[in-house]
């Protein structure tokens, strides 16, 4: 099973941008799809955006869609989540994950997650 370890949260104002980053410790997110997701407090865990091995497939959650963009670097086995225009609702534990070869946002979909990272927008 993929090692997934994250990085780049924090605080940022309203309005502002963040890059997270999820480094994989295996070469699998060339087959395998790679998935963002968030859980607010007292929140389900919602899927963001998600990039399919063959990056043919990118769907975006309707509340970051336009916002949020999803990439990645196969040769540093690394995917990507640029945050921008930043809201106090974008608050939350953010996570990647690996699953299969064609993407969705359902976490059950899911089987290799990352230790998460806090992210918080406020003034």
């Amino acid at each position: 099973q993929v090692q997934l370890v994250e990085s780049g949260g924090g605080l940022v104002q309203p309005g502002g941008s963040l890059r997270l980053s999820c480094v994989a410790d295996k070469f699998t997110m060339d087959y395998f799809s790679v998935a963002w997701f968030r859980q607010a407090p007292g929140k389900e865990r919602e899927g963001l955006a998600c990039i399919s091995g063959s990056e043919d497939n990118i769907p975006y959650g309707a509340s970051v869609e336009g916002r949020f963009t999803v990439s990645r670097d196969i040769a540093k086995t690394t995917v990507y989540l640029q945050m921008s225009g930043l809201e106090s609702e974008d608050t939350g534990v953010y996570y990647c994950a690996e699953g299969g070869p064609i993407c969705t946002l359902k976490a059950d979909d899911f089987s290799s997650w990352s230790q998460g990272t806090q992210v918080t927008v406020s003034s």
